[in-house]
């Protein structure tokens, strides 16, 4: 049954908040794009840390996770939905269009951007397992890829990293000096962020490729599209006050809480569980 939300548009539903999902915390870095270019919105986040990452699980698993997280933001009041995940976007986000009428708003690995900016015509892709797996990336190959040559490069084990907070540890270091150096041994001079966990240790990336190397990231794209579909859509906040921000997670981590707080660095901000 489709959400009839926008169908029967409620009073004021331009002062709800905008629901943003992920399989963990990654996509508070698509948070910190929305909240900078739309300062005024309230935001309301789920980190479905307990499974994450999504790659580790099957699409029809994922599908489920999608469906549960967007049950429950649609039931907090949300005008919008984003995405903020590059696994679940490939596996889930056309069903999620199909079920529900409100916007949502995906992710994808920045091929198209990477292939334009690149000097050399070699991109390199850091991504999660699942998103290199998908219908979705092998799209994008085919889109964009044809006059360039894509190295790719799964990232096991870096998302349970920065879930724990662990974003300048020598375990860290160490996988991510692993996972770039392909791409630098296959001439890259431009390295995608598949993975919405990644620009959290973005400087670390970019210290281990180097200056001449340009690292991309998909958040602030994704905050433009979500400021220009709410525009379209007249749900744009008229309120000048200070905006509130949820966040639920389930994570099983002991210091979720700090973590969650150390990655969106932002105040006014209520963490609670997710049952």
């Amino acid at each position: 049954m489709q959400n009839k939300l926008l169908k029967n548009k409620p009073v004021n539903l331009e002062e709800q908040a905008i629901g943003v999902m992920d399989s963990g915390v990654g996509g508070l870095s698509v948070l910190q794009h929305i909240h900078r270019l739309l300062p005024h919105e309230h935001l309301a986040y789920v980190a479905d840390s307990q499974y994450a990452p999504y790659g580790s699980l099957s699409p029809a698993q994922i599908t489920e996770r999608c469906i549960a997280i967007a049950d429950f933001l649609i039931a907090h009041g949300v005008k919008a939905l984003v995405v903020a995940c590059n696994t679940a976007t490939a596996a889930s986000i056309q069903l999620m269009r199909e079920q529900y009428s409100l916007p949502i708003i995906g992710m994808e690995p920045a091929v198209k951007p990477a292939a334009l900016a690149s000097q050399n015509g070699v991109v390199g892709v850091l991504a999660t397992v699942g998103t290199l797996k998908s219908a979705q990336f092998a799209a994008l190959l085919a889109n964009y890829g044809q006059d360039i040559q894509v190295h790719t490069q799964g990232c096991i084990g870096l998302v349970e990293c920065i879930e724990r907070g662990e974003l300048d540890t020598t375990k860290t270091k160490t996988l991510l000096k692993q996972y770039c150096q392909p791409l630098l041994d296959a001439g890259a001079d431009t390295v995608v962020l598949g993975c919405t966990h990644y620009p959290f240790v973005r400087q670390s990336i970019q210290d281990i490729v180097g200056d001449d190397v340009s690292v991309i990231d998909t958040g602030e794209a994704v905050a433009k599209h979500l400021h220009n579909t709410l525009q379209e859509q007249s749900l744009l906040t008229t309120s000048v006050g200070v905006p509130s921000t949820t966040v639920w997670s389930n994570s099983q981590v002991a210091n979720a809480d700090t973590v969650i707080q150390q990655l969106w660095g932002n105040g006014h901000t209520t963490i609670k569980p997710l049952e």
